[in-house]
């Protein structure tokens, strides 16, 4: 069957995001050492929010890796698996933790994005958790119905 190329369009975007990423997170402390030359407030909480964004950066591609194993699924046509519901519980659980970051971000400076960055955070992992309960359904209905002859 022939793939649609929107399919594999994010297939290659959450490759790149989850590699991209991972390149990200390891420049942090270097990248926001750069941007305090620049940006009074990397200076002054320079290693409060070297911690907090790598952290927060670690929960992403942890978030990220669970898509790439989900999107499998779906590239390979069955993708109510029991491993979906538990990518997208473990995601919902990271999207909770990058919330709470961002909340400790709140601390040092309240800012509208940090705001934003809280409550997107916190409906995704809302939205996962929720998701993997239809999924956890969907799944069993899937196996119940395999075993109909």
């Amino acid at each position: 069957m022939k793939k649609n190329p929107i399919v594999i369009f994010t297939k290659y975007l959450l490759d790149f995001m989850f590699f991209a990423g991972v390149l990200v997170c390891v420049t942090v402390p270097w990248l926001f050492k750069l941007a305090g030359k620049f940006f009074k407030i990397f200076r002054d909480y320079y290693i409060p929010y070297s911690i907090i964004f790598m952290l927060a950066g670690v929960f992403a591609l942890i978030i990220l890796w669970n898509l790439r194993k989900m999107f499998d699924t779906v590239v390979r046509e069955e993708p109510f698996v029991r491993e979906n519901v538990i990518s997208l519980k473990r995601m919902g659980a990271c999207a909770f933790v990058i919330a709470i970051l961002m909340s400790i971000r709140l601390f040092f400076v309240v800012t509208p994005a940090a705001l934003v960055l809280v409550a997107v955070f916190l409906i995704a992992g809302l939205f996962s958790i929720v998701l993997s309960q239809v999924f956890d359904q969907a799944v069993t209905y899937k196996q119940e119905n395999d075993l109909t002859i």
